[in-house]
């Protein structure tokens, strides 16, 4: 008797239930796979915007949580709450190679809502080794004018000569700045106090990123910075860190929510299976009758299974791996904070190979535990039992 060519048929013998049983295994990994997918394209994405800052130290106020420190991140609107003047006594601390001014603000192109960041122009070029793609960059620190990131500048169609309306003002696109796969790509750039009279804002600025000459020395340029105001100073590992862990919380639970619909999956398999066994008790029997051991019953029910688990667990995989790519780009334009990092990201659909083969695992393993009653249930069935079924 082979057992293998009895598996598919009695899996097939019920088209309908063993499509929506495979349906149910499906979805559950589906959702499992595209979050796990976007959760490790946002630990990619954060830890890549993290480099592109390029600071060694952030100067923050000390009131601020860590959701606000995600924002330094996604380049969302923070609050102006450090004096303009700090940045030059942060700059004049031996040590110290640069303390470089950030204020970030929300506005609109088109009514579209952008990042306008503020900036010390020559200051911030040297910082971030901006390179432009077209035209020229501010001439001074007082200039009306802004430069875009080529991101932005594709989105809305802009080149340099073009004009945008900021808060009701018209200014002159001077440059487009070349990609570097951060948030400048997707950001509007202004002189610092040229945004602060637009904007009607005090001498103040959002954070400041700083670069140190000495690595090993950070402690005592923490300290030395502290010494100053009643800050807060995070390296940035530090910053990666905290924002890593808000990330890790965020994915956990949305898994946890994943995690309930493999457990309807499971106990699909499990009415599917336990059905199956019923309903062929007098095939079963018959088995018995001609010698067939009850072990080989037992294999042939977990095998039916495991194959719910495997073909459950490929489609699913492609599924989710499509439900992530195109839903990642509708989350980050609906949402905010942590979901920013979704819509510019390249990251949206990866999932690492040892990840692929643990989901197909463990869509196996929840088939195949679905399946151990009903199998022994199966292989408890005598040739008598049959007989009563004839």
């Amino acid at each position: 008797m082979n057992i293998l060519k009895l598996v598919p048929k009695n899996l097939l013998r019920r088209r309908g239930r063993f499509v929506f049983t495979l349906l149910g295994i499906t979805i559950g990994i589906a959702s499992f796979v595209a979050l796990l997918s976007m959760g490790d394209s946002l630990r990619a994405e954060v830890t890549e915007q993290a480099d592109a800052l390029g600071a060694n130290l952030i100067v923050t106020p000390n009131t601020w949580c860590p959701v606000e420190q995600l924002s330094i991140l996604t380049g969302e609107q923070l609050p102006e709450s450090l004096p303009r003047d700090l940045v030059d006594e942060i700059a004049a601390i031996d040590g110290i190679t640069a303390a470089v001014p950030y204020l970030t603000l929300g506005t609109a192109i088109q009514q579209t809502p952008v990042t306008l960041v503020g900036i010390l122009p020559d200051e911030m070029k040297a910082h971030r080794g901006w390179q432009l793609e077209e035209g020229v960059f501010f001439a001074d620190d007082t200039e009306r004018a802004v430069v875009i990131g080529k991101g932005l500048a594709e989105r809305f169609d802009l080149g340099a000569g073009d004009t945008v309306t900021l808060r009701g003002d018209t200014f002159s696109v001077l440059g487009v700045l070349g990609e570097n796969g951060s948030n400048d790509d997707a950001s509007v750039f202004m002189p610092l106090s040229v945004t602060q009279e637009v904007y009607g804002l005090r001498d103040y600025v959002s954070f400041i990123a700083v670069t140190v000459d000495d690595v090993r020395q950070t402690d005592r340029y923490i300290a030395a910075i502290l010494d100053l105001a009643n800050l807060a100073v995070s390296t940035d590992e530090e910053l990666l860190g905290s924002v890593l862990l808000i990330l890790g919380s965020v994915n956990t639970t949305l898994q946890l929510v994943a995690g309930v619909a493999l457990i309807a999956a499971a106990f699909g398999i499990i009415n599917t299976m336990m059905t199956a066994t019923y309903e062929r008790r007098r095939e079963i029997g018959i088995l018995r009758a001609i010698g067939v051991k009850r072990h080989s019953i037992f294999r042939m029910f977990m095998l039916e299974s495991g194959l719910y688990g495997l073909l459950g667990g490929a489609v699913g995989l492609g599924v989710g791996f499509l439900v992530s790519r195109f839903a990642a780009p509708l989350i980050a334009q609906g949402g905010g904070g942590v979901t920013t990092f979704l819509g510019g990201t390249d990251h949206a659909t990866t999932l690492s190979i040892p990840h692929m083969f643990a989901v197909l695992a463990l869509s196996i393993a929840i088939a195949i535990v679905s399946g151990l009653c009903p199998a022994w249930k199966a292989s408890k069935l005598t040739p008598m039992e049959a007989i009563s079924h004839v």
